[in-house]
């Protein structure tokens, strides 16, 4: 290929061959600086409805919209170039069935160019996922914990132990049956998510899940220390940035009110010097 060739993205079919190989790396991004630097690392960048409570300072992902899942989108894709864009679809926008589903799927693909879309529920989902896959839609399905049945699963608690196994081994099964390219395990014990690794054929990818999965994701801006209202346990700070943010503002303020910014340097003179363009 020359250095003038296009890159090719990643595409499903991409991710659903390494199974079993090289762990999958996903991030979320919402914003195009933020994607840009997703994207010169990641297999996939996740538009995530996190965004609803990172972004936009809502309780939870439940108020999130179609309109802020495709402004979002839009900005994300135009900072990648290389890893796979996946979009989650919001809540209420495929619970009615797969034709609702297959209106919410085409609108958020025709809108933001992105390559497949995520949608939460394990067996009750099954006969929407086969729907859209049927019909060219690359699902990533989403079992364990799913936030947006955050209040029917009675808080964000772990899903998968004791006898809730067999349920959860159940839905991720039938999500791979369904045509699924891979699933995300949301805080599934570490026996179980090795397990259900182990018994399908497309990949696991782990948040708060287990090593052994196909991939793991996080939330950027967790993993960033930007997001702080709360830490889940399964995050790893991989920055401070947050703390880093609010000593640099810290310090601008204190500069401003000291009138010590902007300084000769940051200002510009009523008369340019002879030769200077500025």
């Amino acid at each position: 290929m020359s250095a003038s060739s296009p890159v090719r993205p990643v595409m499903a079919a991409d991710i659903l061959a390494r199974k079993g190989g090289e762990p999958i790396v996903c991030l979320t991004a919402y914003t195009t600086p933020m994607a840009r630097l997703v994207d010169a690392h990641c297999d996939i960048t996740l538009v995530g409805d996190s965004l609803g409570m990172v972004v936009h300072g809502l309780p939870s992902t439940l108020g999130v919209t179609m309109e802020m899942m495709i402004l979002h989108g839009q900005a994300v894709a135009r900072g990648i170039s290389r890893s796979m864009l996946v979009i989650d679809m919001p809540f209420g926008s495929y619970e009615e069935g797969p034709a609702q589903a297959f209106a919410s799927a085409r609108r958020l693909m025709a809108e933001t160019g992105c390559t497949a879309v995520k949608l939460e529920g394990g067996r009750h989902m099954a006969e929407t996922i086969r729907f859209l896959v049927e019909r060219g839609i690359p699902v990533m399905a989403h079992v364990g914990l799913t936030p947006q049945a955050v209040n029917s699963l009675g808080g964000y608690k772990v899903q998968g132990r004791g006898a809730d196994a067999e349920r959860v081994m159940a839905d991720a099964q039938a999500v791979a049956e369904a045509g699924a390219f891979s699933v995300v395990l949301e805080k599934v014990p570490d026996g179980l998510s090795r397990r259900i690794t182990e018994a399908l054929a497309i990949p696991t990818i782990g948040i708060g899940a287990s090593a052994g999965c196909d991939g793991q994701v996080l939330v950027l801006d967790d993993m960033l220390g930007l997001f702080t209202e709360f830490r889940p346990k399964f995050v790893k700070r991989y920055g401070d940035l947050g703390k880093a943010a609010d000593e640099a503002i810290a310090a601008y303020a204190a500069e401003v009110r000291a009138r010590r910014f902007p300084g000769p340097e940051h200002v510009f003179p009523d008369e340019l010097p002879k030769g200077d363009g500025r």
